[in-house]
């Protein structure tokens, strides 16, 4: 199975937590559309351009030991690219409640996997528990 380092996991965290909450304190859903950018060129090449990597990797040389497989990073950037679009189609509707909505939500996904709760994770495991037919207990 393939891993990625935790270090560009984290980094891509902060940077969509920086992100969002920049957009909220200028009131500029254009930063939202940046962020987006971002994650979706992250996606598309496998995270290897997306930005926040890119700066982990010329800041941070050393080794780490703690990883994430590149599956479950995959569904969280789907989430992430979800909840931008969401959040970027409501805005452009001039829904603006919605938008922040859906803003919010990933501001808070991202927060709490930056203090050690991943929701995405937890969403995975649901959906993975499904596809092989058992039952989820709350």
């Amino acid at each position: 199975m393939r891993e990625v380092p935790m270090r560009y996991v984290k980094a891509n965290q902060i940077g969509i937590v920086l992100f969002v909450v920049l957009s909220f304190l200028f009131n500029q859903p254009l930063i939202l559309g940046v962020l987006w950018i971002i994650q979706v060129v992250g996606l598309a090449s496998g995270g290897k351009l997306n930005l926040f990597v890119q700066i982990a990797k010329a800041v941070f040389t050393g080794k780490g030991t703690e990883t994430q497989a590149v599956e479950l990073q995959r569904f969280n950037n789907v989430l992430a690219v979800l909840f931008l679009t969401l959040a970027l189609v409501s805005f452009g509707l001039g829904w603006q409640v919605a938008g922040y909505i859906f803003s919010s939500m990933l501001l808070l996904a991202a927060s709490a996997a930056l203090l050690g709760y991943c929701v995405g994770c937890t969403v995975y495991f649901w959906y993975k528990q499904l596809r092989a037919g058992r039952k989820i207990g709350f």
